[in-house]
């Protein structure tokens, strides 16, 4: 069978010669990271990156995993312990991967556990072609590959661009797919709400949207409208790369200013240096330009929702509630958007309340 392979010495070597010859920018002093990525924790980072990381340890352990093809890419089968366990299907987003959910793997022994890496994004299917980024398309893949993999009913839990192939597999497939769990909810409906019949809750979410949009959401407009312009520079400069996951891994979790109480610094450069031997930066931007229009049509599929406190913008229940059947309603007190790998036990308590309901 084939598996994801070791990436070559001249893979890892063309890294660090890269990495050594980082020309620092230019930047207003004093900032920190108020006006992005802080230049003096990056400098740091990358000089640890060329001359302590070890790329080789962490490999192992990824390639250890259960792997199995999906399509020209990979996806994680974690058997259940006993036959005829339920199966849950977990979804990654942007700027992340599989590794999401590494922590959540050994919590989940009694269920088998499928985890694609979505098309565009590393050990991914390709994206070559228009459409195939898009997350119906995506959805459709990965329903392909639970039939080859003989699961014929699951639970599908996502966050972020796995929310959208989650809720797009549930609406395709409603009799495979018997449950969701959502750790956000989607924001391309606010707009088809009138603003009149929005509940009190509900305004000061599309407040909040716009705030956000307004002080974060500029990486959004550009990987949706310019992403091969993007592409260039972040494919090309592993300091470029470090520094735009770098600012959105700090940003959307919940470390308290300090990324490296989230993420440690062998963790951060194991996720970097995952999409730079991979060369995905580029096509992990197609599902932001690939976005079909809401579907406004209420989701029957049961959903257990488990947002954490220090996500993006957190919805109110009844606003989700006119969109999906929702079932359980949590809300966790601490955690960030990457919740599978800040809070493993919590986001597997929502998805047990999910495979309840299936």
């Amino acid at each position: 069978m084939r598996l994801p392979e070791a990436v070559d010495d001249a893979v890892l070597d063309d890294l660090r010669s890269r990495l050594r010859a980082t020309r620092r920018v230019a930047l207003t002093r004093g900032t920190g990271w108020d006006r992005g990525t802080d230049p003096d924790y990056l400098s740091g980072l990358l000089t640890y990156w060329a001359e302590d990381y070890d790329w080789r340890p962490h490999e192992q352990r990824i390639l250890s995993l259960p792997w199995v093809p999906f399509d020209d890419g990979f996806a994680i089968h974690q058997r259940a312990e006993h036959a005829g366990a339920p199966t849950v299907v977990l979804l990654h987003g942007w700027p992340d991967s599989f590794l999401r959910f590494e922590r959540v793997l050994p919590l989940l022994p009694d269920v088998n556990v499928v985890v694609p890496a979505l098309p565009g994004y590393p050990f991914g299917p390709a994206t070559t072609e228009p459409g195939s980024g898009a997350r119906p398309a995506m959805g459709t893949r990965v329903l392909a590959l639970l039939a080859e993999l003989g699961h014929e009913r699951c639970v599908v839990a996502g966050g972020d661009i796995g929310t959208g192939v989650a809720e797009a597999m549930a609406r395709e497939a409603p009799t495979t797919v018997a449950a969701l769990h959502l750790t956000d909810i989607p924001l391309n409906r606010l707009a088809s709400v009138p603003p009149a019949e929005l509940t009190e809750a509900e305004r000061r979410y599309v407040a909040g949207a716009q705030e956000w949009s307004r002080t974060e959401g500029a990486y959004l407009q550009q990987q949706a409208t310019k992403p091969h312009t993007l592409a260039v520079g972040l494919g090309d400069s592993p300091a470029g790369l470090a520094a735009w996951i770098l600012e959105k891994l700090r940003s959307w979790s919940d470390c308290g200013g300090d990324v490296e109480t989230a993420f440690g610094r062998e963790d951060l450069l194991t996720w970097l240096t995952l999409y730079w031997v991979t060369g995905t930066i580029g096509s992990s931007f197609a599902a932001y330009v690939e976005r079909p229009p809401a579907v406004l049509e209420r989701l029957a599929t049961p959903l257990a929702v488990t947002q954490f406190e220090h996500d993006l913008v957190k919805a109110p229940r009844e606003f989700a509630e006119r969109w999906y059947a929702v079932r359980s309603w949590e809300i966790e007190a601490s955690g960030g958007h990457f919740a599978a790998w800040e809070r493993p036990e919590a986001f597997v308590a929502g998805v047990r309340r999910a495979l309840a309901l299936s």
